[in-house]
This record gives structure tokens, sequence and C-alpha cells, in this order.
């Protein structure tokens, strides 16, 4: 998450306190003889969070698990936090005890925009257990995402033409996203584009936003009596507003698919939305009565619509283009899967389709390797325990927030030969080669596992696959002349970590 605000965290502090002292560092005692994880010092009231000032705290806390430990104990402000930096702690909280880790804490941003109707931040309980069910159930079961096939493979082929059509110089960044703007709203909205409301722009911008807010921490949250800062930097009311605009944006939509399936339904699931889908859900409820449980109302489904764009633009586009990134800096596996993405297609073929996807072995190493160095989520969401339980053997108690840092865990030479270092082919003797969230392999984890692992790859996966074989069967890929000879690879933080650079490539446009 964005952390940026905390900036200003470290002046307020200065101000605030007359004197700063370091606590002694240790494992503290829990009270009861046992340990709690060890703890690097920290000072009065803030605890660690001047420690994480700046926007890349998954690299800052990597560094500090290397001085104390896989698993550390970090006092936010008032919430003690606990880092697991290691696959054996990361498989304790997602398999061993994934009961106990398998919550969320309060995050004041996700509560203004979801309401707590979200699979993704609600908390363990009857909301979270129903959203997670028409989810798997409903929207990303394989038959689902299959009929959204003949989507992905017409906006593909409007990218390609996109890129044709922009000459030499092509701005990837502008056409990724297009492409996943375009899939998402589709699948969610509708097949005939009549929500793009002023062009698009409207829409994008609502989503920009809402993302953008999704992805801040909040000082209120960690220390409460600088809230009023969260006021002051328009936090709070970028949020209202947000809300208020979005919620009657949704509404507006849900009105209009409930006006249309009461005039003429489309019959076939190649021509049901997710909208669709979610109504059919909360008809059922209501046919069948509510029998006392959560209800499944235009509340939920607005939260749902909001999830699935978030998650599925910002993952897929961001994974998207550090691929690509890889690639140009990485000339022999760019040859390597574009011959194997041009052969699968073969003489006499003159696109990509989703036939062709489960051929390209090597493109799926090159996505899985993409993931391992740069997980869109870097410390994933954050769990919360509801109970007393441990961690590598030490005590962590209920109500304790808990980050799984599962970049650390991704570059961690403990685990990892060349561990900094591209190398797709480290993947080619797994027999789960295609599996980007293994039940087994707590060393690669970026979409995270267990209860709260997320169920929107199955979405996310074939987008991403043929995007990237559609750009590589059609061009051949370079950085401009006269400039740097390889990408910077720098690190940008948002809702997910993004290359910081835009991704300015030459494409050629290539023929069999």
């Amino acid at each position: 998450m964005d952390v940026s605000p905390f900036a200003a965290l470290f002046f307020v502090a200065l101000l605030s306190l007359l004197l700063l002292f370091f606590r002694k560092g240790g494992s503290p005692s829990s009270g009861d003889g046992r340990r709690l994880p060890p703890s690097p010092p920290g000072l009065p009231l803030l605890g660690h969070l001047p420690l994480l000032i700046g926007s890349l705290p998954h690299r800052k806390l990597q560094a500090m698990a290397a001085k104390h430990g896989p698993v550390m104990l970090l006092r936010l402000g008032r919430v003690p936090t606990v880092v697991a930096s290691s696959a054996a702690a990361a498989q304790e909280v997602m398999k061993t005890h994934d009961l106990a880790f398998a919550s969320r804490p309060r995050v004041r941003m996700a509560e203004r925009l979801l309401s707590d109707y979200d699979m993704a931040f609600a908390p363990y309980g009857e909301h979270w257990r129903q959203s997670r069910r028409v989810s798997v159930i409903h929207l990303l079961s394989q038959h689902r995402v299959r009929s959204f096939r003949h989507i992905r493979q017409q906006e593909a082929a409007a990218m390609a033409g996109c890129v044709r059509r922009a000459g030499a110089a092509v701005n990837l960044n502008a056409v990724l996203i297009s492409y996943t703007n375009g899939v998402i709203s589709r699948a969610v909205f509708g097949d005939d584009g009549s929500y793009e409301l002023d062009g698009g722009e409207k829409l994008a911008k609502l989503f920009g936003d809402f993302e953008e807010l999704l992805g801040k921490a909040t000082m209120g949250e960690f220390v409460p009596w600088l809230a009023w800062v969260d006021t002051l930097m328009g936090l709070e009311a970028k949020a209202t507003r947000t809300s208020e605009e979005m919620g009657a944006l949704l509404e507006r939509i849900i009105a209009d698919h409930r006006q249309r399936r009461r005039g003429s339904r489309r019959e076939g699931d190649n021509h049901r939305d997710f909208v669709d889908v979610l109504l059919d859900v909360n008809e059922a409820e209501e046919h069948a009565g509510a029998g006392g449980g959560v209800p499944f109302d235009n509340e939920a489904i607005k939260a749902m619509i909001l999830v699935m764009f978030a998650a599925a633009t910002d993952t897929t586009y961001t994974t998207m283009v550090w691929a690509m990134a890889e690639l140009i800096n990485h000339p022999h596996e760019m040859r390597r899967v574009q011959h194997e993405i041009r052969a699968a297609v073969g003489v006499g073929g003159d696109r990509v389709t989703e036939e062709h996807l489960e051929k390209l072995r090597y493109l799926k190493l090159v996505i899985k390797e993409t993931l391992r160095l740069h997980a869109p989520l870097p410390l994933l969401l954050p769990h919360e325990t509801t109970e007393d339980t441990q961690l590598l053997g030490y005590r962590v108690p209920a109500r304790t927030r808990v980050i799984v840092n599962a970049w650390a865990i991704a570059r961690d030479p403990a685990t990892w030969e060349r561990a900094d270092e591209f190398v797709p082919e480290r993947f080619a003797g797994d027999d789960l080669t295609t599996d980007y969230m293994s039940a087994q392999d707590f060393r690669f984890v970026p979409f995270g596992g267990g209860r709260r692992g997320c169920p929107g790859v199955a979405f996310a996966v074939p987008s991403m696959e043929l995007a990237l074989a559609t750009m590589l069967y059609h061009f051949d890929w370079e950085l401009p002349a006269g400039g740097a000879s390889k990408l910077e690879m720098d690190e940008m933080n948002g809702l997910s970590v993004r290359l910081k650079a835009t991704l300015h490539l030459v494409a050629k446009p290539w023929s069999p």
C-alpha cells in the first residue's frame, strides 16, 4: 500500500514529541512467559512508523528482517503488527494456522469505499463467506471465465491494431491499460459498450480515484491523535466524494440492468456480464428468502464490482508492463518466447487465439518469473489474527495485524538461486508450471494463499497470457535509438507496485 502520507508523520513527530528515545530491542515477553517475536527499537507513541517512511516499505521490511529474523513484531502507532518474511512463516499463516490468521484488520479507506461487503478486505465472517462463495461459484468458475473468451480475443486484436497505427514509438503503458480496462469493463458491465460514459473518461477517472484511495494508508488508523492529518491532506473529503459518485454510477448501472432484464432477458452465458450474474444471485435469494442470513443486496453487488475492477485492472496491467520490461532487458529470453509463440500459431495463422495458450509453456514461465520478481502487491493484503496463535514458535496474540512480505520471500537467497535475476527457466522442472497460486510452494505467493488467497487469478491469467502473446507474436520490440541501452527497473508505489518508467518502445511489425 502507498505509505507516502507517512512522510508528513516525521515532521509531525518532531513537533509533537519533546523527547524521542529508543526502547530496547529483543524479544519482549507476552505476559505469560512465552516470547513474542523480536522487535527493533521504536519510538514512544509512534512505534516503528518512522522506520517505514518512504514509498517502498517491502524493501525496508526485507532489510529489517535480515537483521531481526523472518518473524518480527512492529508497533505501527497503536497497531501491533507481525511481519512474516520467509516461506516457512508464510506456510504457517496461509496453511498450518490458516483459520487463526484468516481475518482482515479494519482499513479506513476500504471501510469508506466498500463497507465490509467485499471479498478482499472484509473481516472473516458471514459477509466474507458470502462474497467468496458468489465469486468462486458464480463469477470466477472456469466455465464463466471461458464465456468471456471472445471479449479477450477482440480486445487483443484491437490492441494489436492500435500498436500498428501508432507508428514506430509506442507508449505500451497506455496500450496495455486500455486493453485491460476494455476486457474488464465489457465483462462486468456488458458486451455492448453502453457504459463508456463520456468516451470512458468519467468511468476511468472514478475508478482511478477509487484505486488511488484504496492504496492509501491513513494516519488515524495507526495514531488516532494524528487523524486530523488525513483531513488536512484531503483524504477524507476525496473518499466521501468518490464513494458518493461511484455509488450513484453503479446504482444507475444496476437499475439499467434490472430494467433490461424485465424487458427482454438475454439468454446464454456468452451474453451475461458480471452484473447479470450478480443479479441472478440476488433474485434467487429474494425468491428463496434470506432465511436470516446476510442479504445479498445492491451494496454487496456494488462492492463486488469495485473489487473486481480494482484487482483485475491493476494486477493484470502491472504484471504485463513488468513482463515486457524484463524481456526488453533480456533479449535472449525475448527471442525464445517469440519463437515459441510464432511456432505455435504456425503457417497460415494470422493471430494468437486462446486455443494456442496451452502450448505456450515458456510464456507461462516468463509470467511466473515476472510475478516472482515483481509481485503486484509485495506485502499482499494484511491479515489479522482471530485468536491467540503462534508463528514459528513465537506467540501472536489475537487482534494482531500480520503482513506477509511476499516480495522478500520470492527473493530470499536461502531458497532461490540467483534470487534477484530474471531466470524463467528456474520453473521449467516444476510439475505445477501453470499454477500461479500453489497450495504447496510457499516460496512463491504473489496472490497469497489459503482462505484469503485471491480467486481472481483465474480471470487475470488468460487476459495476461493472451495480451502478451499477441504483442510478442505481431511485433519485434526494442528501445528507441539514441536512448539508454537498458530499462531502469525502479519501482513506484500505488495500489500495486509498478514500473516507475513509462514503457516507450519501438514496435516493428512481424509477418510470417
